[in-house]
């Protein structure tokens, strides 16, 4: 399979929301909802050398909480495992937003 890095995913807030509401109903309590990556991580991963996206990993810690792996891909679709690799994102919860319809909290 070949990437160009020109994929559509853009959806609308209202299917985001939908999406986003149903893990929350099957989810239980405490369960982490998404994690912040800031804006240098993801840059380190983008700004690699034949790098056309980033693949997102579901992981998680040696303390069995839940966690995310970003790497980054090249146009054959492989993961850039030599590459820059983020993880220890900041989760919600408990670093949820205020007021947001994708977190529920709107």
């Amino acid at each position: 399979m070949s990437f160009t890095s020109d994929e559509d995913h853009g959806i609308s807030l209202k299917e985001a929301a939908k999406l986003t509401e149903n893990y929350r109903q099957a989810a239980s309590a405490g369960t982490m909802l998404g994690s912040f990556f800031g804006k240098t991580a993801l840059s380190n991963i983008l700004n690699q050398t034949g790098c056309v996206g980033m693949r997102i990993y579901n992981a998680k810690s040696d303390d069995g909480k839940a966690a995310y792996v970003l790497v980054g891909v090249d146009a054959k679709g492989e993961d850039m495992e030599d590459g820059s690799i983020a993880e220890y994102g900041m989760g919600c919860p408990p670093s949820c937003p205020d007021s947001s319809t994708l977190a529920g909290t709107a």
